[in-house]
């Protein structure tokens, strides 16, 4: 039997109000200042006030790096290294969904191992653990606040360069549903479809064993269940609270089991293009997880059964057949666009997109290699 490693942040803290516990956590870690990486969206309507308040009632002292950018770049990360050598911090608070993380991530490998980031692209490039992070999620969708996982643009070259890394790893994870409430229905059905993404690229690619399984499954019964909600009722707190718990198990299993072409490919789409990321692999997912299910048709069975497919006396691929056309449901109950066209994607551009993608960190992790001619043909499908 293989080993298999499980990574997960030291401390995971998650539930309605539980931000206001998060003081004596970040007290325990005797740290001296925090960088508090975060945009100015979330500065400007208050999200991030409600963190900066429980630091300031727990005597935490921090300086505030406010300029990410929705896919962060090189610069948005060597900008914020400069902003935490000159406020002497030691540590990171991150507030956000995706972007914030994954700059934060970037960073702290900066911090402690020197050099630009563009070095890091790949796999466990770094030598030392990241500076400590204290995550603090606000979007249901990214788990970008429990993953070795992280997401950086290189502006130059208009790639989205992956890093798997474990140095990168959070120290604690927050996730209260109560900072998430006030996010727009697109944003949440986006960054649920990311979600779903991740617990259904887990659960089919060869690095999933029964621990990544079960998580996984779990997540993507919940999301079914609850994201139709939260898009139409973003105060419907149960909702917003089950889906902080579909975040958190889809993001241990991915970050353990792996992921595919969905996010290879959506990872060129916001590179060229500056496109959510969740809304791309929404528009992604079902035509990919066709074409896989063709080579692991048996992984099919069981997402089918969590989703409520009566799979007894069902063959394997009319299991996926169910899975394929239940995601193109749920995206469009959701509201995620149809077509890329719609958002501004060129024909000209998919051989490139091609080309990129098959050079993407999670390329390796499908259950098939496609070629350069299938991925240009699976983009055509939703041009």
């Amino acid at each position: 039997m293989s080993t298999r490693v499980y990574y997960v942040p030291s401390i995971n803290i998650m539930g309605k109000g539980c931000l206001g516990d998060i003081g004596p956590y970040i007290q325990e870690l005797k740290l001296r200042k925090a960088l508090v990486v975060t945009d100015k969206f979330l500065m400007k309507c208050g999200i991030a006030a409600k963190v900066l308040t429980i630091l300031d009632g727990a005597g935490i002292p921090y300086a505030i790096y406010d300029d990410v950018k929705p896919n962060p770049t090189c610069k948005n990360v060597h900008d914020g290294v400069d902003f935490l050598i000159a406020n002497d911090c030691d540590f990171l608070i991150s507030i956000g969904g995706g972007s914030p993380q994954d700059t934060a991530k970037a960073i702290g490998i900066i911090a402690t191992n020197g050099g630009h980031i563009t070095q890091y692209e790949g796999a466990h490039k770094s030598a030392n653990k990241s500076l400590p992070i204290v995550a603090i999620n606000t979007t249901s969708g990214t788990s970008s606040e429990v993953t070795v996982n992280y997401v950086i643009t290189d502006e130059d070259r208009k790639v989205k360069m992956v890093m798997v890394d474990k140095n990168s790893l959070a120290t604690i994870s927050v996730n209260d549903p109560e900072l998430m409430v006030d996010k727009p229905a697109d944003l949440t059905a986006a960054t649920g479809m990311d979600a779903l993404t991740h617990a259904i690229e887990a659960l089919v690619t060869p690095g999933a064993y029964p621990v990544t399984d079960a998580t996984a499954l779990a997540a993507v019964e919940i999301i079914f269940n609850y994201l139709p909600r939260t898009v139409k009722n973003g105060h419907d707190i149960e909702a917003r609270e089950q889906m902080v718990y579909a975040i958190f198990l889809g993001g241990l299993a991915f970050n353990n089991a792996g992921l595919g072409y969905v996010h290879a490919m959506a990872h060129q789409l916001g590179g060229v293009y500056d496109l959510p990321h969740g809304v791309c692999n929404a528009m992604l997912l079902p035509y990919v997880e066709e074409e896989n299910a063709k080579y692991v048709p048996e992984k099919f069975r069981n997402i089918a059964k969590a989703i409520g497919c009566e799979v007894a006396g069902k063959s394997d691929k009319e299991c996926a057949d169910f899975v394929v056309e239940a995601i193109k449901a749920l995206s469009k109950e959701v509201g995620i666009p149809s077509k890329l066209s719609e958002l501004g994607v060129n024909e000209v551009d998919l051989d490139l997109l091609a080309e990129n993608a098959m050079k993407d960190a999670c390329a390796p992790g499908n259950p098939f290699i496609p070629t350069k001619e299938e991925v240009i043909t699976l983009f055509k499908k939703i041009l």
